[in-house]
């Protein structure tokens, strides 16, 4: 079950970098040349998601693998927005992770 969460952790890291890094250093680049770049990142990041999923889906039902992914894209995201990025952090962020967790309580209830 750790270990599923672990590396869910790990394909968001790698997710993140190649959904929103080249914003940050490839701005000017060709299209073409980053999505190339973001493909490569894509592929280590399912090398990670798919071993996830399938020994998470022992412990979990699909639902619950789902959310749980989403809460981890959202800390990853926020962390990789504010240090990364530069961009501030803002109360709106604090509200948002209450939803995620409502949406927690309650696939995980009964």
């Amino acid at each position: 079950m750790i270990q599923s969460i672990f590396l869910l952790t790990i394909a968001n890291v790698f997710m993140t970098f190649a959904w929103y890094g080249h914003l940050k250093n490839f701005k000017d680049s060709p299209l073409w040349m980053v999505i190339l770049i973001s493909w490569g990142i894509a592929f280590v990041e399912y090398c990670f998601q798919v071993p996830a999923n399938r020994i998470g889906s022992n412990y979990f039902t699909l639902p619950q693998l789902k959310i749980i992914q989403e809460v981890i894209t959202m800390i990853v995201f926020g962390g990789f927005s504010v240090w990364f990025m530069n961009q501030p952090l803002k109360l709106d962020y604090l509200w948002a992770s209450f939803c995620l967790l409502g949406a927690v309580f309650f696939i995980f209830r009964g």
